[in-house]
Parts: C-alpha cells; structure tokens; sequence
C-alpha cells in the first residue's frame, strides 16, 4: 500500500521538469529514500557513541567493526 504526498512548486519549475521530461516521482522517491538512509545512520552512528562510552575498555575494537560489518551486509 502507498500514500500520497503533494508538494506545491511554482508553475514555471512544473513546466520545465515537465519540457525536460524529468521523472519528477521518480526523483522525491529517491530522494526520500535517500534521507531515510541519512537519519538512520546518524541515529545508529548516536547509538555506537553511546555503547562506545559504556563499552570503553570493555571491548575489541576489532571486533566491534566486525560486528557492524556483518549489521550492514545483512541490509
């Protein structure tokens, strides 16, 4: 299932995308997508910060990264 989104922009900048035949959808998906990915690394990098101070000395740092490793080829 899907939800709609509108966005108002000017009449001249529709009319250009549209001349150029540029896949105005296409492109706020994408980009969407894009700072889905963005805010979630940020939160995981927050999250790391914090288990690397409570972890601190606690844990190799090897394997830590390996660890996140494996997190991100599960993606």
């Amino acid at each position: 299932m899907s939800a709609v989104i509108s966005v108002r922009v000017p009449k001249w900048l529709k009319e250009k995308l549209e001349r150029y035949g540029v896949d105005i959808a296409g492109i706020i998906r994408r980009r969407l997508l894009e700072e889905i990915e963005r805010i979630e690394e940020k939160e995981l990098e927050e999250i790391l910060d914090f288990l690397k101070v409570g972890l601190k000395n606690r844990i190799n740092p090897y394997e830590l990264a390996k660890l996140i490793d494996e997190e991100r080829k599960r993606r």
